[in-house]
């Protein structure tokens, strides 16, 4: 693996690029950053009463740590701040420098390939779809103890999934050069299993 050595991992919500990013990073031996806690941090804080753009500004590393921060409430907040400018600038100089570190680093979010790393040595979308996405989104919530059902959420994912792809600022799409795996039908080892191939093409 050459240093430094960037996977951009793209993807809407519960199509399993945490997964694939964070199992890549393992194989690879490779730094990961969950670029979606970034937000998700702000969105918290933001649930709090804080200024969202203040709160990007001032975010520290225990931020990242929250509990709270995979509840259902806090990504729908992460979508919102997300759409503001001044809090993708604040953070965006924060995930360049963790993508270029010495040893290489896998980055997942919704932007990583076509705004963060345009030149990543390698571009992957990992998409599902909606309905199978609000199922996994569902088992996830229910596990947790959330009481919910499976219209609500898939309700929320595509509401997501809107925000997110219209956005002005950076919307959700892949890249031109990126590799897109679509996870509806596939396990969890098979879709890893094509990540990694995807990256040992761009190794060799």
């Amino acid at each position: 693996m050459m240093s430094p050595f960037t996977v951009a991992i793209d993807g809407p919500a519960a199509a399993g690029k945490g997964t694939i990013s964070k199992e890549v990073a393992v194989h690879f031996d490779l730094a990961h950053l969950d670029t979606g806690l970034l937000y998700r941090a702000v969105g918290a804080r933001m649930l709090r009463g804080e200024d969202p753009t203040a709160a990007a500004q001032t975010l520290v590393a225990s931020d990242l740590e929250n509990p709270e921060l995979r509840t259902a409430d806090v990504a729908q907040a992460a979508s919102k701040v997300a759409v503001i400018p001044e809090v993708r600038a604040a953070l965006l100089n924060f995930q360049r420098a963790f993508a270029r570190r010495s040893g290489g680093a896998v980055l997942d979010g919704r932007d990583i390939g076509t705004v963060i790393c345009p030149r990543a040595e390698v571009k992957l979308f990992v998409t599902a779809s909606a309905e199978v996405r609000a199922q996994r989104r569902l088992s996830e919530l229910q596990e947790r103890g959330f009481d919910t059902d499976l219209e609500t959420v898939l309700a929320d994912v595509k509401a997501r999934d809107d925000r997110d792809m219209t956005r002005a600022d950076a919307p959700l799409r892949p890249a031109g050069d990126a590799v897109t795996i679509d996870t509806s039908e596939l396990s969890i080892g098979e879709a890893v299993a094509q990540a990694i191939a995807a990256v040992k093409v761009r190794c060799d």
